[in-house]
């Protein structure tokens, strides 16, 4: 943290309430800005579940941002808290004194993002990671140099490369052709459907899993309550089993061989 400008100071092991600066300000976000939106799922409902404006059109994520960035700029200019004494975040930082670091980029590489510990190759496709390859400029004539990589969360579509020998960042590097927007529109749109699909079956699979039992007036076991007829349990149990079949079915595993030959006989010879 001193490479960055940072002053360190220990606080007491599980004490949030001193260490929760964001956290406030992600709460003063959800309580003074995005519960005046309309459509917000944290809104008290009306009696019956029914919301305070369903017929409230939704934003647009244009508005959203817009508005969103608005509200920022009435907190840092116009608001006041009382922990500042009077002045606005803009003024209590233009009168702070301590001095700014421009902190060099591989430091910040080196600190912020998660390394996973294993070391790479740099080929002349780039640097493969996580089964896909990533490239860069610089990675010119640096071929068979071991690497290790860093990234941030949920950003791997670029890398930190580090030399595995000196620890030194030699760059960034970036995912090599990457999907269209197209492309990652339609992808998305077809994990939905798929995921819609599950639940579907995930529900129907659990109302069918229920069992129910008849009325007891005497203490015997319990008798289960039969809603289907042996016909109808034969037909689930093989839908059951094609299901299976087809899950463990691999009809890739052996690559197809070549086209059978013909043999005739024309003019005397073989064809």
């Amino acid at each position: 943290m001193g490479a960055l400008a940072i002053p360190v100071t220990d606080l007491p092991a599980y004490t949030p309430h001193l260490k929760g600066t964001i956290e406030a300000l992600n709460d003063a976000v959800e309580e003074m800005f995005l519960t005046s939106l309309p459509r917000y799922t944290g809104r008290q409902k009306l009696t019956g579940g029914r919301l305070a404006d369903p017929d409230a059109p939704p934003l647009t994520y244009e508005a959203f941002v817009g508005l969103l960035l608005d509200w920022v700029t009435w907190w840092n200019t116009r608001h006041h808290p009382a922990a500042l004494n009077g002045k606005t975040p803009v003024q209590a930082w233009q009168a702070d004194a301590s001095p700014l670091t421009d902190v060099a980029a591989g430091q910040t590489a080196t600190f912020a993002p998660e390394d996973d510990g294993r070391m790479y190759t740099i080929s002349t496709s780039g640097v493969r990671w996580r089964r896909r390859d990533h490239l860069a400029p610089w990675m010119n004539g640096r071929t068979v140099t071991k690497v290790s990589v860093r990234h941030l969360p949920h950003h791997d579509d670029t890398i930190e490369v580090f030399d595995a020998a000196t620890g030194r960042h030699l760059g960034s590097a970036f995912l090599a052709a990457a999907a269209s927007r197209e492309q990652i529109r339609s992808v998305q749109a077809a994990r939905t459907a798929a995921a819609r699909r599950l639940k579907a079956d995930l529900k129907a699979a659990e109302k069918l899993r229920r069992r129910r039992f008849e009325a007891s007036t005497t203490a015997a076991p319990p008798r289960p309550l039969s809603s289907s007829t042996s016909a109808q349990a034969e037909e689930e149990l093989s839908a059951t089993a094609q299901t299976d079949r087809r899950t463990l079915a691999r009809p890739d595993l052996v690559p197809h061989g070549p086209a059978p030959k013909t043999w005739a006989r024309h003019g005397g010879h073989t064809v």
